[in-house]
C-alpha cells in the first residue's frame, strides 16, 4: 500500500482549502544569489485564516465526533496560532471550545490583550478563554479544565497542545504526498524542507511523510528548547509511524532540529526574524509572523549565507501562518524601518 493509500484509510473531517500553492521565491532567491527557493503556501489553508494547524485537525476531528464531543478543550498564549485554528474548527462542527490562555510566558504581551490580533479572534469565534498563569505543564491546565467541563454534563475532547499528537501529525504526512505531487510536477527533489518546529507535530509528519523519498526536513526550533523539541518529534514520529504500520527504524535519525533562530527564549523578537519579515515581505509579498514563520524564513537565509546549499539546488520553505499575531506587534515596523531599510 502506497503512503497515499494510507493516509486515504484515515478518516478525515475537510477543513484546509488543499492543494495549497508551491511557489518559487524568484526575488529572494535572487537576492541570496541561489539556491533556488521555494515556498509551500501552507498559510492558505483557509479555516480560520489559515495557517499548519488546519491540517492536523482535519485527522483529530473525526476522533473528537466519534467519541461524542460537544466541547474542544485547549490552550495556547495569547497570541496562539494554534488556539485560533482550533476554535474556528470547533465553530466549523458545531462544537463549544474553552481555551486556556496562558500568561508570562512572553515578555511583551500586548495591551490590551484581548483586543489585538488572535487574542481578538479567537472569542470572536465562539471560544470561551480562561487565563492562567504558564508553569511550564502545557498539559495539566487543559485535563484540569476539561474534567471541570465533565463534571457539569459536558462532553469535552482535549485537543493537545499545538494539535500535535500521532493523530494530528497524519496531516502532514498527507502535506509530504500532497508536496511530492508538486515536486515532481515542477520538476525538482529538493536538497532541504526547512519550516518552523515547536509543539513537533508537523515535523513528525513531515519526516515520517518524506522518509523513504529521502527528503531532509530541517525543523527550526522557536521554542529555544532544541532539545525538547527533538525528543517530542521523535516520539510523536515513531508513535505514528507503528499506529500507521509503517516502518519506523530510522525514523528518529532522520530528525534534525535547528538550533539558534529562536533567542533567548520562545517569543524573542531576533533582528534575523526581522530580517525575514521585511525580505519576504519586500521581495515576495509574503506576511510572516516574528515567533514561527520569520524564524523559518530567517534559517534558511542564514543557511544559505553559510554556504549550507549550493546554487543550483532547491529548497522549499514551509510558510506555516501566523500573520494575525504580527499586528499585535505595530511596533516592530519601527525596528524594522531602523535597522533593515
Amino acid at each position: 500500500m502506497s503512503l497515499a493509500d494510507v493516509v486515504a484509510s484515515e478518516a478525515r473531517y475537510r477543513l484546509a482549502y488543499l492543494p495549497t500553492p508551491l511557489e518559487r521565491m524568484q526575488r529572494l532567491t535572487e537576492f541570496l544569489g541561489g539556491p533556488r527557493l521555494w515556498v509551500k503556501r501552507d498559510d492558505l489553508t483557509g479555516l480560520g485564516l489559515g495557517g499548519n494547524k488546519v491540517r492536523k485537525l482535519e485527522f483529530v476531528m473525526p476522533d473528537a465526533i466519534d467519541h461524542g464531543a460537544d466541547v474542544l478543550v485547549t490552550a495556547g498564549v495569547a497570541q496562539s496560532n494554534s488556539v485560533r485554528q482550533i476554535a474556528a474548527a470547533a465553530a466549523r462542527a458545531g462544537m463549544g471550545c474553552h481555551v486556556i490562555q496562558l500568561t508570562d510566558r512572553v515578555d511583551h504581551e500586548p495591551v490590551p490583550v484581548t483586543r489585538t490580533g488572535n487574542a481578538m479572534i479567537i472569542p470572536l469565534l465562539g471560544a470561551s478563554v480562561h487565563r492562567m498563569r504558564w508553569t511550564g505543564d502545557r498539559a495539566s491546565a487543559i485535563e484540569h479544565t476539561a474534567a471541570e467541563l465533565a463534571a457539569a454534563g459536558r462532553r469535552p475532547y482535549v485537543v493537545p497542545y499545538g494539535v500535535s499528537n500521532p493523530l494530528g501529525a497524519i496531516g502532514y504526512v498527507a502535506a509530504a504526498v500532497e508536496l511530492n505531487a508538486q515536486f515532481a510536477a515542477a520538476g525538482i527533489r529538493p536538497r532541504a524542507v526547512v519550516h518552523a518546529s515547536g509543539s513537533g507535530g508537523t515535523q513528525a509528519g513531515l519526516v515520517v511523510g518524506f522518509f523513504e523519498d529521502r527528503v531532509h526536513v530541517v525543523g527550526v526550533d522557536v521554542d529555544a528548547e532544541p532539545d525538547r523539541v527533538r525528543n517530542d518529534v521523535s516520539g510523536i514520529a515513531v508513535q505514528m509511524a507503528n499506529d500507521l504500520e509503517l516502518d519506523a527504524r530510522g525514523v528518529d535519525a532522520a530528525i534534525e532540529v535547528l538550533d539558534g533562530y529562536a533567542g533567548p527564549h520562545y517569543a524573542a523578537v531576533t533582528d534575523a526574524a526581522l530580517e525575514a519579515i521585511d525580505l519576504g515581505a519586500r521581495l515576495e509579498g509574503l506576511i510572516l509572523d516574528p515567533v514561527y514563520s520569520a524564524k523559518a524564513l530567517a534559517a534558511v537565509i542564514g543557511m544559505v549565507r553559510a554556504g549550507r546549499f549550493g546554487p543550483n539546488d532547491d529548497v522549499v520553505f514551509i510558510h506555516t501562518g501566523g500573520a494575525p499575531s504580527l499586528l499585535a506587534q505595530p511596533d516592530l515596523l519601527d525596528r524594522i524601518e531602523t535597522t533593515h531599510r
